[in-house]
């Protein structure tokens, strides 16, 4: 009997100086994924992505032969992150999994379910909402991707440094989310649903919008352990990965 079940994860920052959370995604991709109905990767799957002819790195090609078995078998879709927006068709083709836009509504098990990184919703942070502008310009994409590879790695490797140092010398308050903005992203997409990633605060949250309930669930990071949500027509748990 098929158990129907479909799996969301996000900010696994995955990076080779962190083997424990590699194994633990490879086990996650053996163990827990095969026969769900499809996985989601919401965003920052890895701790930074310079294009996809970055596959030619040892790393990164780890990643996507870890990958591909279960893309190809699992409906399996990837939405970009705040460190993995460069990631394209080269990648998709060589892993299986196909690109969802940010937003994407899906129906899940007959509850339309909106889903997003999570990094839109942080619109206190005008400081990195100005980033985010920036680095998703097709411009500033193309001359990035201009660069040679090594310099791009050394130029993502900085960048990961100064956003931690940004981070630190923001409050807590600021990198989370805007309540207005969750609320207009339940107006907009008209659903009751919601699931996303990005701000490291895993749990269940309730708001009131257009006079009903509406739940939106955060998922963890993987930089200590790691964690899932999987979705069921009997509801939705988050489940501890192994």
């Amino acid at each position: 009997m098929h158990l129907k079940r479909t799996l969301f994860v996000s900010d696994l920052h995955l990076d080779e100086e962190r083997p424990a959370a590699v194994a633990r995604f490879a086990r996650f991709l053996g163990e827990a994924v095969p026969g769900a109905d499809a996985l989601y990767i919401l965003g920052d799957l890895f701790e930074y992505w310079v294009g996809d002819d970055g596959l030619a790195l040892p790393f990164p090609a780890q990643v996507a032969a870890m990958l591909s078995p279960v893309g190809r078998k699992v409906p399996t879709y990837f939405m970009h992150g705040n460190r993995d927006f460069l990631v394209a068709e080269r990648f998709c083709n060589e892993t299986g999994i196909r690109l969802a836009l940010d937003p994407t509504v899906i129906d899940l098990y007959g509850e339309q379910a909106l889903l997003v990184h999570g990094d839109t919703l942080c619109t206190d942070d005008t400081q990195y909402q100005a980033f985010r502008a920036q680095v998703r310009n097709p411009a500033w994409q193309a001359a990035a991707l201009a660069r040679p590879l090594d310099e791009r790695v050394a130029i993502a490797r900085g960048m990961r440094s100064d956003s931690q140092a940004a981070k630190d010398a923001k409050s807590a308050e600021i990198m989370d989310v805007t309540p207005a903005a969750v609320e207009e992203a339940f107006e907009q997409s008209g659903c009751r649903l919601m699931i996303h990633g990005h701000t490291h605060r895993p749990g269940r949250h309730v708001h009131r919008v257009r006079g009903e309930e509406c739940v939106r669930w955060v998922l963890a990071d993987w930089y200590e352990g790691g964690s899932y949500l999987e979705a069921s027509p009997e509801g939705i748990r988050p489940v501890e990965a192994a």
